[in-house]
């Protein structure tokens, strides 16, 4: 009679995916009473902390260099995903801190709101750390189904319904493919661990021109192209970003990408590792045309919200090129290039959701004019982000472009690195718009082939809502933009840790 043995599990390397699912759990139960206090204080407090223990728990099991399988190999817990990790968990604080005095909050229930705030950055986890395509899809899901229902949590908002709905259906479009993709990928390998798949590759059962194995590698190329924000499968991100609750258009904007990226560098860069010489041309073309579409599309925005969402169209075209090379460089480079995009983007947010809160014109341009005169606490973070965003010297912006730059030169892409140069240069004309209007007051420029959206303010805004009354927010744009010029200058911290992510794969070039 065989015995069967229960898989070993080695519990210090998951015990940070442990803490964020006890706290959504606790987190879900304490939302359940109905004091205010409970409500209001008691969750977000809940939420936070278990963000922090996660933080603590990460820092505890980081060790660079070291490979840990886990539950039977599904999990891998090295540095990229330990890394990418804590992105999720700062995103995380980010959006908990800027959701204290949000409606979504209240019209979904602050228990739930939260929960499902910890079950997508669980999902996140688990994506990072996925060894397997079962895993991997997993993942995707457990990430995604949180995000649908986060993104219409203002109920009498139509266009936060809208989004809701919008991120839905293309979202399944995009897991759809995925899985296609993923199921073909297996049936050309036999095999479902990324090692083994990698074995398999360019050996003489399974050349790397496989019709089956390249028409997977498309496909699940298309599916993560999907939730990354890649040209030409952009199309859900401006009316997604812009009718979700800002705090939650925050999270998307950095955490979301962050773990697609994760899974396009350990899919792509471990599994399919091999076959780069036909998948990377395919990638790149998709990278210069994302750069090129994202800053275009951004040109003629009046909203603040879709100026940042096709400005991330744009970066998700930055960020490909260091997945396209297949090597330590690009994966150093898009991991650090992943960290400063956190930073300068949750700065601009950050504003944004102040902004909303205070003008009648909501997220339109109009709500920025003389801000720098009027509130400069807000104005300066602002204009960091955006100067950051450009890729302006003595920000940290500057530092990963030119980061990503190297690494497509040096990967003999040196076509994509001018290509990231001249998406930076058109890219201007819309940061430094931003920057005009709170310093210099409003201006105007006509488009006349493009019909003028009209922008309502969101619901719960004061004339009497100052930056004073939402402290909170004013601290994580002052914070983040502070960081942004403190990396510009001395990046050395997100340098080294970028040179541990680099030990995780030890198969790229």
């Amino acid at each position: 009679m065989t015995e069967i043995q229960a898989p070993h599990i080695d519990y210090e390397a998951l015990s940070p995916l442990m803490a964020l699912v006890g706290g959504s759990i606790l987190v879900l139960m304490v939302g359940l009473l109905r004091a205010r206090f409970v409500r209001h204080t008691l969750v977000p407090a809940l939420t936070a902390a278990t963000l922090l223990t996660a933080i603590g728990l990460t820092i505890w099991i980081w060790e660079p260099g070291e490979q840990t399988p886990i539950i039977e190999g599904s999990l891998t817990v090295d540095t990229l995903a330990l890394a990418l990790s804590m992105l999720f968990y700062v995103a995380g604080l980010v959006c908990v801190a800027l959701s204290l005095r949000a409606l979504a909050a209240r019209e979904a229930g602050h228990g739930e709101y939260y929960a499902l705030l910890l079950g997508s950055i669980t999902g996140m986890v688990v994506l990072a750390q996925a060894s397997d395509l079962i895993t991997l899809f997993v993942g995707i899901e457990l990430l995604s189904i949180p995000l649908y229902v986060l993104c219409a949590t203002e109920l009498r908002r139509a266009t936060s319904l809208e989004a809701g709905l919008k991120y839905l259906v293309i979202g399944s479009v995009g897991s759809a493919t995925l899985l296609y993709g993923l199921a073909l990928v297996y049936g050309a390998s036999g095999a479902m661990q990324f090692e083994a798949i990698a074995a398999a590759i360019g050996s003489d059962e399974l050349p790397v021109t496989d019709p089956l194995l390249l028409t997977g590698i498309g496909l699940a190329a298309t599916g993560l192209a999907f939730k990354a924000s890649v040209a030409p499968f952009h199309q859900w991100t401006p009316d997604v970003y812009q009718g979700a609750p800002t705090p939650i258009t925050t999270f998307m904007a950095v955490a979301t990408k962050a773990a697609a990226f994760a899974i396009f560098l350990r899919l792509f860069g471990h599994a399919l590792g091999d076959a780069q010489p036909d998948w990377g041309p395919a990638l790149a073309v998709l990278a210069a045309v994302t750069i090129v579409i994202g800053n275009v599309g951004a040109i003629a925005q009046r909203s603040l919200k879709r100026l940042l969402a096709w400005s991330s169209v744009a970066q998700a075209g930055y960020l490909l090129a260091g997945v396209v090379v297949g090597t330590t460089l690009g994966l150093q480079a898009t991991a650090f290039y992943l960290a400063v995009y956190l930073l300068m983007n949750v700065a601009a947010f950050a504003v944004i959701v102040a902004r909303e809160r205070r003008s009648e014109h909501g997220d339109d341009l109009a709500s920025l004019d003389n801000l720098g005169r009027s509130e400069p606490w807000l104005a300066w973070p602002m204009t960091i982000a955006m100067l950051s965003l450009a890729g302006f010297p003595a920000t940290a912006g500057f530092i990963g472009k030119f980061y990503l730059i190297d690494a497509s030169v040096a990967g003999d892409y040196t076509w994509l690195g001018i290509a990231i140069v001249v998406g930076s240069v058109i890219s201007l004309a819309y940061y430094l718009r931003v920057v005009a209007v709170m310093w210099m007051g409003s201006y105007e420029i006509e488009w006349p082939t493009l019909p003028r959206r009209r922008v309502r303010p969101v619901a719960g805004w004061s004339p009497e809502a100052s930056a004073r009354a939402q402290p909170e927010v004013a601290l994580v744009a002052v914070l983040f933009a502070a960081a942004t010029i403190l990396f510009g200058i001395w990046p050395d911290p997100i340098f080294d840790a970028a040179r541990d992510v680099g030990t995780a794969l030890s198969g790229l070039g």
